[in-house]
């Protein structure tokens, strides 16, 4: 197999202990692979100015793909988000966010879904007035942009027959009249189960009934909304992976922000940035290896070798030491 070319971003806060935690994992791994480290983020920003440059984008496109750590956005009111310009810049149009309860958190519920988010679209298109005494932020949806992010959730719902939510507001918005059309369009020439739910309505049956849902689509900010409610559902933010996923380039990251009140104490949980690491080992075609660290972490979580936001009482660093461990375990079996 040829070598794989990652570009490796720390950023500020956790990121900094949570993605070398999940590089330990990473090395553990009989696999060629290159890691480009990639200075980006708030410590950059206070430095230089700049949180990215053209001379960062020219390495991302020399890689593979990224493995994300987490950024502090600056106090600067001409800031750009950097992922949004790193979406928009490799047109990265699906953000995929598995939300699964794991064993050990006490959340005592069995959830296994998928939040399919348009990623390059909707509000974060990044098309803004600002005037004095008014900002004008526009909500762009296409019809090209609806298509695609409902095939990729309509492909992810044919793999186990699964019930498609589409997720929306069209009671309200022209924009999601048009993206609810879209992807029923889509789903009933897939052959897909499908239903329909305002976004209101979807938040409220999360909360109660979180085990009815298989996979959901939806829209870039209801899903950004919806994905971190939902990780409450499991435990918190810190067990969330996700990527961003376009059609020849990706971006692997963990859902949870920099987290600067916890920083340098080892207290973050490594987890989620760990099973981006093993979504980004499948997208690059090492199933074996993604599903070893999946498999290191369910059986870590069920040893209860878990971080204090879950009610342990281990390091990250500890949490990732057996999590390692683990993988070495099922790779020598």
């Amino acid at each position: 197999m040829r070598r794989i070319k990652i570009a490796v971003v720390e950023g500020d806060g956790i990121g900094r202990e949570v993605i070398p935690a999940a590089i330990t994992v990473l090395d553990t791994l009989p696999l060629d692979i290159e890691k480009v480290p990639v200075e980006i983020g708030y410590g950059k920003w206070k430095r230089t100015g700049k949180a990215m440059t053209d001379d960062d984008f020219d390495i991302f496109e020399s890689c593979d793909c990224i493995f994300f750590g987490a950024i502090t956005t600056p106090p600067d009111p001409d800031y750009k988000s950097v992922l949004v310009q790193i979406r928009q810049r490799f047109d990265l149009y699906a953000n995929i966010r598995p939300i699964k309860s794991l064993a050990c958190t006490g959340m005592g519920r069995e959830i296994d879904f998928v939040i399919v988010r348009e990623n390059t679209e909707g509000m974060y298109s990044g098309i803004e007035q600002v005037l004095p005494d008014a900002v004008h932020s526009t909500r762009v949806i296409t019809r090209r942009g609806s298509e695609r992010i409902a095939e990729y959730a309509c492909s992810l719902a044919f793999e186990k027959d699964e019930l498609l939510t589409i997720v929306h507001k069209a009671n309200i918005l022209k924009s999601c009249w048009l993206f609810r059309d879209v992807c029923i369009d889509i789903a009933e020439r897939r052959g897909i189960r499908w239903e329909d739910m305002l976004v209101d309505a979807a938040a409220h049956r999360l909360v109660l009934d979180p085990g009815r849902f298989d996979v959901i689509v939806t829209t870039n900010l209801f899903g950004d909304i919806l994905s971190d409610m939902s990780a409450a559902l499991i435990g918190g933010l810190g067990l969330c992976a996700s990527a961003n996923i376009g059609d020849n380039y990706a971006l692997f990251e963990p859902v949870h922000g920099s987290a600067p009140d916890i920083a340098g104490r080892g207290l973050a949980n490594p987890v989620a940035a760990i099973m981006s690491l093993a979504m980004m080992l499948r997208w690059c075609g090492r199933v074996r290896e993604s599903d070893a660290v999946q498999d290191a972490v369910y059986d870590t979580f069920a040893r209860c070798v878990t971080t204090p936001d879950i009610g342990g009482g281990c390091s990250t660093a500890e949490v990732a030491t057996a999590i390692t461990e683990a993988v070495e375990r099922k790779l020598a079996a």
